[in-house]
């Protein structure tokens, strides 16, 4: 009798074990193959979409490689102050963050946006590399325009990490991040922390590598709140003992309001005024 409940008992462990393998084997497969669509979340835009704001801008098409044309909007003032080169989230279109830089256009700033590939009618395949690439093209673009001492690097998000990258590879003014991570392996490992995402990943963003190589002044500004991009992994980017870097705590911010905190207001007015 005991023999048979030993033998009952080990033949459910190994079912356990083959259930649970299983669907470790099928989530891990999920994040290989699926990792794009879990860190992306683009609107797509008809070529002929009218973009509607309230200041003068240029509608913008960049051809950054043969097989790929990237969208951007160039807000304009008459006598600007400098140019805010802006790296957006990874959700929504130029129609949507159009509208979040004008925030900037107010204060007299020209701002120079970009839609990612796949995103809004931007075209080509993405890739981290791809990405920085694109992102480089309309830093040189602006680079015709204006000096580098008065180019402001600007990232929201996943955008902070692509605008360390820039930071690091060019002179600019100051970088400004808001919301941003140690790294996107870094978030994966708070969101999946039984997973092995650093074989999986495809996408790193290093905002860690990235920072101690650039020169120019740095602002983070991070909500103890955040939901999506944990407040701990923006604060390790602390750790790096960066001379260059400032670090704002919004109590109470989370990752999509900040704007709604005077410390948000008094950051950007302190910096770009």
């Amino acid at each position: 009798m005991e023999r048979t409940t030993k033998v009952i008992l080990k033949k459910r462990l190994k079912k356990f074990i083959i259930v649970f393998l299983s669907i470790f084997v099928m989530i891990a497969s999920a994040l290989y193959f699926l990792q794009e669509k879990l860190l992306f979340f683009p609107n797509t835009l008809e070529q002929n979409y009218q973009y509607q704001f309230q200041h003068n801008f240029e509608e913008l098409f960049f051809k950054t490689d043969e097989n790929t044309i990237i969208n951007a909007l160039h807000f304009k003032v008459e006598n600007p102050k400098g140019v805010i080169l802006y790296f957006h989230g990874n959700a929504g279109d130029l129609s949507r963050w159009g509208t979040v830089s004008e925030y900037f256009v107010d204060m007299e700033y020209d701002v120079l946006i970009m839609d990612y590939r796949t995103y809004g009618k931007s075209t080509g395949k993405l890739s981290e590399v791809a990405i920085y690439s694109d992102a480089q093209y309309c830093y040189d673009y602006l680079l015709k325009q204006y000096s580098e001492d008065e180019i402001t690097l600007y990232g929201r998000s996943l955008g902070t990490g692509i605008a360390s990258y820039l930071a690091s590879k060019n002179n600019a003014k100051q970088l400004i991040l808001e919301t941003p991570y140690y790294s996107i392996l870094d978030v994966a490992k708070d969101r999946f922390p039984i997973l092995p995402v650093k074989q999986l990943l495809k996408y790193h963003f290093p905002t860690y590598q990235f920072l101690p190589k650039a020169r120019c002044p740095i602002t983070i500004i991070h909500g103890t709140a955040d939901s999506v991009v944990p407040y701990a992994s923006a604060k390790k980017l602390l750790k790096l003992n960066i001379e260059n870097l400032e670090f704002i705590t919004v109590e109470g911010g989370e990752h999509n309001n900040l704007i709604e905190f005077e410390d948000y207001h008094k950051m950007i007015q302190t910096i770009l005024n």
